[in-house]
């Protein structure tokens, strides 16, 4: 199992805007389980369970460690293909890519965690929708430095947060002096949307 995989299939995004498919990959994430075993912790049928993880299986996101054979039939055991997935979208917005939800997501258990950490912050879904849509501009202003992703995420001898440090330093890198000024205003429009959700 690879510590983070980078995503980049627009359907792979989708997958995960299910609940159910997030639950059976975080459980896939600690222990290999078949379908059986995924069922009973998930209070689910075998075959709901079954037709989930094939739709992840051919994402990409679990793979088949085994098989073992149980009667006459032969029962297969998953495990995530991943400890972290990092999804990219290159130069396509997250609406697009129909995984605005899933981001939004995101953004309102950020937003939750800032909260218990004392920030007073009050915000609704058009909030949420305008921070998500900011943080794509953020990310997608600048040079694509999608051909270096792979690399960087296989350099096995590098922990996560360095590679996550080598990715930022190679877009800071290969940016144009535009592409800095461009991006140094986005990162002062979401400021300036985290900040209006600050209540006084």
């Amino acid at each position: 199992m690879k510590a983070l995989k980078v995503i980049k299939d627009p359907e792979a995004f989708q997958l995960l805007a299910d609940d159910t498919r997030r639950k059976i990959v975080y459980l896939l994430r600690v222990n290999e389980k078949n379908v059986s075993q995924l069922a009973s912790e998930l209070n689910l049928t075998p075959q709901a369970v079954y037709h989930h993880a094939k739709k992840l299986l051919k994402g990409g996101l679990i793979e088949v460690t085994r098989e073992e054979r149980c009667g006459h039939l032969i029962e297969s055991y998953y495990r995530a293909t991943a400890e972290m997935f990092q999804f990219s979208h290159g130069k396509t917005t997250a609406q697009k890519l129909h995984s605005k939800q899933l981001a939004k997501e995101q953004m309102t258990t950020a937003l939750n965690a800032l909260k218990k950490l004392g920030f007073n912050l009050k915000y609704n879904e058009t909030k949420i929708s305008q921070l998500v849509d900011a943080q794509v501009e953020l990310e997608e202003c600048c040079t694509d430095i999608s051909k270096l992703e792979n690399e960087i995420y296989e350099m096995n001898d590098l922990d996560l947060l360095t590679k996550k440090n080598v990715e930022n330093l190679a877009g800071t890198l290969l940016m144009s002096e535009d592409e800095f000024i461009r991006q140094h205003e986005n990162r002062k429009k979401f400021r300036e949307l985290l900040i209006s959700l600050v209540e006084k």
